[in-house]
């Protein structure tokens, strides 16, 4: 699925069902808070914190969605086109990398 279509779904969901985007600011707080839920559930499950009880039910890929979605809306906000945005990012750092990772003795 393109990136495109993500940011188109998530816009008509807003105006169908969310009423209208939160504010930039807002969005922003709420993304800060959806990878801090992420980083609890990697810290705890894959690094050496241990996983309390109530976190043991935590869907990773959920928290996941949940940084996406705030992401593409803060996209949308602001007229980001993340498709080409992403595609410019993957061009550079191919460009950048692609002998960097290949000769890292500490990948191998």
């Amino acid at each position: 699925m393109e990136i495109t279509t993500l940011q188109n779904q998530v816009d008509e969901w807003i105006k169908t069902i969310g009423v209208r985007y939160f504010n930039e600011l807002t969005n922003m707080a709420m993304l800060t808070e959806e990878v801090g839920e992420v980083a609890r559930i990697i810290a705890r499950r894959y690094g050496e914190q241990s996983e309390k009880e109530s976190d043991k039910s935590k869907d990773l890929g959920e928290e996941l969605a949940d940084v996406l979605f705030v992401t593409i809306c803060l996209a949308n906000q602001t007229g980001t086109d993340l498709q080409s945005a992403f595609d410019k990012k993957l061009k550079v750092k191919t460009e950048r990398d692609k002998d960097r990772h290949a000769n890292n003795e500490k990948l191998k």
